[in-house]
């Protein structure tokens, strides 16, 4: 089988199950593990470089407003590949390619390839995707047996944290403007011990107001852009400080949004993982 993967996410997973010899097509933003940054590039961003979290923000809202992809797909790249399955998403634009566009390139090059997408929205989904990944590629055991091992890891700190107070957390998936977190991410700060502020589970994340942060009374700010590497959030971190955007005195922590948090991958207990450590020294210094 040759798989182009349009997902980082779906990507780590393919290598985790044993699929990384089939993967022969990736994103620009495919970089975990190593070995996926050796596939061919299919497809890159349309966002100059550089740009703030302000700018980011404004360039994607004025790019949708005016029906423009986010994403270029490579044809020519698609098409020399002769790829069997393509893994695209219907989730969010700003993310990934989407499934449209997936459809309207293998029309255009009359290219038969199976087309899955992936769209998990919670906790759940994101495991079912991964023995999804694993029926539609042969390798549907080692996706029970990581799935398996998820659960467990995700088990031990349910545990741990069970009857503990619960600091409440703002988990800020966008910085400039502030926005809310969504998705799978409550339930992974509820798993690590928390209870989860201007949360709304299982969709999509909100933009929110400062003045919302401040009312919602946080014992702890979690920042996590999506996008950005744990250096790229510590920065962030230290710019909202010292803007004094945040209540004065909340204990701040910069996380690899990228690795454990915005990817529905396999590394989503890493980031339950680190925020349950997070979550008991602020109970400790409480």
């Amino acid at each position: 089988m040759r798989i182009v993967s349009l997902l980082p996410s779906a990507t780590e997973i393919l290598f985790a199950i044993g699929a990384g010899d089939d993967v022969v097509g990736v994103t620009f933003e495919c970089d975990f593990p190593a070995e996926a940054r050796s596939r061919r590039i299919v497809s890159t961003s349309a966002m100059p470089e550089g740009l703030t979290p302000a700018e980011i923000d404004r360039f994607v809202i004025e790019a949708m407003a005016r029906g423009e992809d986010l994403y270029h797909l490579d044809e020519g790249a698609l098409s020399g590949l002769d790829a069997d399955l393509v893994v695209t998403q219907d989730l969010c634009a700003v993310c990934a390619v989407d499934v449209s566009v997936v459809d309207d390139a293998l029309a255009h090059l009359g290219c038969r390839a199976e087309v899955l997408t992936i769209d998990p929205y919670t906790l759940d989904e994101v495991l079912e995707s991964i023995l999804t990944l694993g029926r539609s590629t042969g390798h549907a055991a080692e996706a029970e047996r990581l799935v398996a091992d998820q659960r467990a890891r995700l088990d031990v700190v349910r545990r741990a944290t069970a009857g503990r107070p619960r600091p409440r957390v703002m988990f800020l998936e966008w910085t400039d403007p502030p926005f809310a977190p969504g998705h799978w991410i409550p339930e992974m700060i509820e798993i690590a011990g928390g209870e989860p502020v201007l949360a709304t589970p299982g969709e999509r994340s909100r933009r929110v107001t400062w003045e919302h942060v401040g009312a919602s009374e946080p014992e702890v700010v979690v920042v996590a852009p999506c996008g950005f590497d744990r250096a790229g959030s510590q920065r962030l971190a230290d710019e909202l400080v010292a803007s004094g955007a945040l209540p004065f005195g909340i204990p701040v922590h910069a996380v690899d949004a990228n690795a454990s948090w915005a990817r529905p991958g396999t590394r989503l207990p890493d980031g339950v993982e680190e925020l349950a450590w997070i979550l008991a020294l602020t109970r400790s210094s409480a």
